[in-house]
């Protein structure tokens, strides 16, 4: 597994939204080496020198999103840095490349099936779902395995109201997600890196809670591409790979899944895998964590700082159950 190291971005650094995507439509006129010339350190984050061209790209704005209760008031992580600095495997193993090779991914049309142990299976249009509830912004904290931290301002609404229309059967105690498998758009599909289709899992009553967010959009807009459009999953309270992106199926099962991180390696990557900085990674702990623009670590907080969450593990031993 590929290990990249944040650095700090000092604040005079960080372009505002509205200049950057300017920049991008100058820059994507110039070579390479004239932009990187003209550029020069202004697109500098994490203490290394961003390619210029891995701008990310200006999407369609939401229309009526709510604000939600469940937000965090910390401030946000600049748009750059989340759409710029990415896990996503499918693409690309390195954090900066996503966001150039996603650039012409195609998203619409865009299907998600779902089945299983489920009264209503069916097969919807990705636009169909994004209108199922009024959508809302959440602003949440996000905390991945290798110590870095986001605050992201998320669009979508509670999984469960997708949960409740599929009218799961009473043996179903689990909700599995799949990503697309398209190697032609996906480089990294084509490495054995994972095994492909990648597969995330989580507990009905996990996938219940409120705070699990069905997400299509950030910070006002629908989700860029190296972000996992057009739609994923956003589970604030463990670590960023429960969060699966790009979802085709959705499927609901009485077995617990064997998640695609498990399946790789099940000694460092558990099926439940909490926040929880009491449980070290057996590489590096888990104590502390770095976000993203900030030089200075924090003590990393049990379940992220989602407290509400804490009552759905009482009685587990979570250091057995990572």
């Amino acid at each position: 597994m590929l290990i990249a190291k944040s650095g700090a971005i000092p604040s005079s650094e960080i372009t505002p939204k509205s200049a950057y995507l300017n920049r991008r439509k100058f820059l994507a006129g110039v070579g390479l080496a004239g932009a990187a010339a003209v550029a020069g350190t202004a697109f500098r984050g994490l203490g290394d020198l961003v390619n210029p061209s891995l701008i990310a790209q200006a999407n369609a704005k939401i229309d009526g999103i709510q604000k939600s209760t469940f937000s965090t008031t910390e401030p946000q992580t600049p748009y750059k840095d989340v759409t710029n600095y990415n896990n996503f495997y499918e693409f690309s193993t390195d954090k900066y490349e996503p966001a150039a090779l996603a650039k012409d991914f195609k998203t619409r049309p865009w299907t998600v099936t779902i089945d299983g142990d489920v009264q209503k299976k069916q097969v919807l249009d990705v636009d169909t779902i994004m209108k199922m509830a009024a959508p809302e912004e959440r602003i949440y904290r996000h905390r991945c395995v290798e110590g870095w931290s986001i605050v992201v301002p998320w669009v979508g609404f509670s999984l469960s109201e997708l949960i409740k229309r599929a009218d799961p059967l009473p043996k179903a105690k689990f909700v599995e997600f799949t990503t697309i498998y398209d190697p032609r758009q996906m480089p990294g599909q084509r490495s054995n890196v994972l095994q492909w289709p990648y597969v995330e899992g989580l507990r009905m009553d996990e996938a219940m809670h409120p705070l699990c967010l069905l997400c299509f959009g950030m910070y006002g807009e629908l989700l860029p591409n190296q972000d996992g459009a057009p739609l994923r999953i956003v589970v604030p309270w463990k670590y960023g790979f429960k969060s699966a992106k790009s979802i085709v199926r959705i499927r609901f099962t009485g077995s617990q899944p064997l998640n695609t991180w498990q399946q790789s390696n099940s000694h460092e990557y558990g099926f439940y895998s909490n926040v929880n900085p009491k449980v070290d990674h057996p590489r590096w702990s888990q104590a502390k964590e770095r976000r993203l623009g900030e030089f200075l670590k924090r003590p990393t907080l049990m379940f992220n700082g989602y407290d509400q969450v804490a009552s759905l593990y009482a009685g587990m031993d979570l250091k057995k159950n990572f």
